[in-house]
């Protein structure tokens, strides 16, 4: 199963359309069943209650037919571009009462399981995305092909908060084993929900048989005939045995405790079934399913799931507070003012998205060939790896310059600087800039945490300044806070936006506060535990102390990936502006003064996420407080983002709590179960305890009355 959330609506009822239709060479008739609600591409096939029981009325008959001898084959398939998108889940949130969640999973099992016990052969024929339950559903027929181009293979219920529930944790163990059950199962979901394409799934042994779109099902009907009379033998792989199964089972368990220290219900349910998969019969198995499909859908787990799904697909398309779209200004030709690291990325990501010319500006020769280097390095990489054809890796370079010149940047008509975080230097550029660009170009900062309205403040039209903050690495990060000062017009705002658009990236509008919305929060969070070191608490104590939430990763790697005198220069720019709250760190400098690590360095294997116990030595002034154990810090970090976000939504920093969870989903890795960061305050009491309210309504993000 997976999630189609949009609110409260009916059903949109995918109906079960049956035709005969006879196979070649004589060999009989085949009843095929096609899966369609009636709407085009942009409204994907799901299956709630109503059309699963229509598809389990139409199987019934054809049990009968098949019985009786009128039909030598079932198959089924969907309509263009869809077997089936998932389960409909969308009422799954107004769902309180336990018979009603086991009742869709029995419902799914009873009329899927009916694929898999035809008196005669079943067929799937997957000509488009087959996710889910729709994955499943073609995993519970005998045999499947898959069309060449589709691209969207997945069982992501883990990634969602859910287990495959209508016979995936059972089914495809059974016929890939147990390796390429977890690769899928758990692998893959908890892969930022990687998908599997076409040519990938026959190779991995979850589709038989691969054939050209254009003549797909015809292709797919004359391999049926085929293996029905002999000519086409389908081999299955063997699986594991019952030893080597269980090591496979071990090693997997012990990676999600590494990963996700048991902070999630559903990867270690899923885990469990796919466990008892080798030895369990189907009725048991399906059970088995039933039982953890039940407790899921009754978890705050999946409801932050399909909150945070909902927030990051359908309520995403539609930022908050975005002016008319059609107030923009084209964009033709981008500045870029300072061609570092991040200047590179900015510009090969713009380069590649917008198909426009992209001019850059450096200080000196030095930095202007560096800068060149960096970027033809980029796109090489990505050429190396296949993301770019040889012509487009060319037409990209070709439309990146850098030169010492300002004055190459005068016909652009959106330039972003992405110079040091040093307030001073950004205001000089800001006034340089003014003197060159077009009177109606958008200046626009890549600053993570400074004010714009300050930056700004002394230019003559300060209405055409815009924050556009990038996340690193900015090819892969999904989120672009677009930043307005209570200077800027509608039209340099709505640029910003449709920037993000145009480059796939899903823009969030803040208030010009300081650290905007991630970098606040964040921070606010490695304060408390360095606050906690600082204090007493031993390094190791309090790097493990927020495992509990499953987060990407611990605090000391989060600080390394970022980079320390980055890190560093960010809480002192808060500290500055917020006070207090964001104390400043001694041990922490004096590891920056010494250019030291503070995870170790990586090995053949990868790099270290937990903390580098040997740190301890920079913290061994007399403590500044009283040592606190893992559940003292990780009390004092949720109780300090409650209070940062009180304050926050106080401010207007955003327009409401949604706005913050999709900042921390898209812009920090924060994990779907966690909803982003304000359903977990709800459940866990710390919204009422610290700010004496909910942030989100009770039912929103949350089992109802919990």
């Amino acid at each position: 199963m997976t999630a189609t959330t949009a609110g409260p609506r009916p059903e949109r009822v995918s109906h079960a359309l049956v035709r005969d239709i006879p196979l070649p060479g004589g060999v009989g008739t085949l009843a095929l069943v096609t899966i369609d609600n009636g709407f085009d591409h942009t409204k994907p096939t799901t299956l709630g209650p109503l059309g699963l029981t229509e598809l389990h009325v139409a199987l019934s008959r054809l049990q009968d037919r098949a019985a009786a001898g009128e039909v030598v084959a079932v198959g089924v398939t969907g309509k263009p571009y869809y077997l089936a998108a998932g389960a409909d889940l969308t009422a799954v949130t107004h769902i309180v009462d336990e018979a009603d969640a086991r009742h869709i999973a029995e419902l799914g099992h009873a009329t899927y399981r009916m694929l898999g016990e035809m008196a005669v052969p079943t067929f799937a024929y997957v000509n488009g995305a087959a996710l889910g339950g729709g994955f499943e559903l073609a995993l519970n027929c005998t045999y499947r092909t898959v069309a060449a181009d589709v691209t969207a293979l997945a069982l992501p219920e883990a990634f969602l908060g859910l287990v495959p529930g209508w016979g995936g944790c059972y089914l495809l163990p059974q016929l890939v084993g147990v390796r390429g059950a977890l690769e899928v199962i758990l692998n893959r979901p908890l892969a930022n929900n990687r998908m599997t394409k076409a040519a990938e799934a026959v190779r991995l042994g979850l589709m038989d048989a691969l054939f050209e779109p254009a003549d797909f099902l015809e292709r797919s009907l004359a391999w049926t005939a085929d293996v029905l009379t002999g000519a086409e033998v389908v081999e299955r792989r063997e699986i594991e045995g019952a030893d080597e199964w269980a090591a496979v089972i071990a090693g997997a368990r012990q990676q999600l405790d590494q990963r996700l220290h048991g902070a999630r219900q559903a990867p270690y349910r899923a885990l469990d079934l796919v466990a008892a998969a080798r030895d369990a019969d189907r009725d048991a198995a399906f059970a088995a399913e039933d039982d953890a499909l039940t407790d899921l859908i009754m978890s705050d787990e999946l409801r932050a799931g399909l909150y945070a799904f909902d927030l990051t697909t359908r309520k995403a398309r539609k930022p908050a507070g975005a002016p008319d779209p059609s107030l923009a200004r084209p964009v033709r030709t981008v500045g870029i003012v300072g061609a570092g690291l991040m200047a590179g990325q900015l510009a090969v990501l713009i380069a590649r998205r917008l198909k426009v010319p992209v001019v850059m500006r450096e200080i000196d020769d030095e930095r202007v060939a560096a800068g060149l280097a960096g970027i033809r390095s980029m796109v090489e990489a990505q050429a190396a790896k296949g993301r770019l054809s040889p012509d487009e890796a060319n037409r990209v370079l070709g439309s990146i310059s850098v030169s010492t010149d300002l004055g190459t940047l005068a016909g652009a008509d959106l330039v972003i600087e992405a110079v040091t975080e040093v307030m001073s230097l950004k205001q000089r550029v800001f006034a340089e800039l003014e003197d060159v660009i077009a009177p109606d170009a958008v200046l626009a900062t890549n600053t993570s945490a400074l004010s714009v309205t300050e930056m700004s403040a002394g230019l003559r039209h300060p209405e055409r300044v815009v924050g556009i903050h990038f996340f690193n690495p900015v090819a892969q990060m999904p989120l672009i806070e677009v930043v307005r000062t209570q200077a800027s017009d509608d039209a340099a705002v709505a640029t910003a936006f449709a920037l993000a658009k145009n480059l796939g990236k899903t823009a969030v509008g803040v208030a010009d506060r300081p650290g905007f919305v991630v970098n606040r929060l964040l921070l606010r969070m490695l304060a408390e535990v360095a606050a906690a070191v600082e204090g007493g608490t031993p390094v190791q104590v309090a790097d493990a102390a927020l495992r509990p939430l499953g987060l990407p990763m611990g605090s000391f790697a989060l600080i390394q990936l970022v980079g320390l005198p980055v890190a560093l220069h960010v809480l002192g720019s808060l500290h500055a502006d917020l006070g207090d709250r964001y104390p400043l760190s001694p041990g922490l400098e004096a590891l920056a003064a010494d250019g030291r690590r503070v995870v170790p360095e990586p090995d053949g294997r990868g790099a270290e996420l937990d903390v580098d116990p040997a740190i301890q030595d920079a913290f061994d002034a007399p403590p500044s407080g009283s040592p606190l154990d893992g559940a003292g810090v990780l009390d004092a970090v949720l109780s300090g983002l409650a209070e940062e976000i009180g304050l926050m939504l106080d401010e207007g920093v955003v327009d409401g709590p949604e706005q913050i969870d999709l900042c921390m989903i898209l812009g920090a890795g924060w994990p779907f179960h966690l909803g982003g960061i304000t359903p977990y305050l709800d459940r866990t009491g710390y919204s009422a305890k610290v700010l004496g309210r909910r942030l989100l309504a009770d039912g929103v993000a949350n089992v109802p009355g919990r």
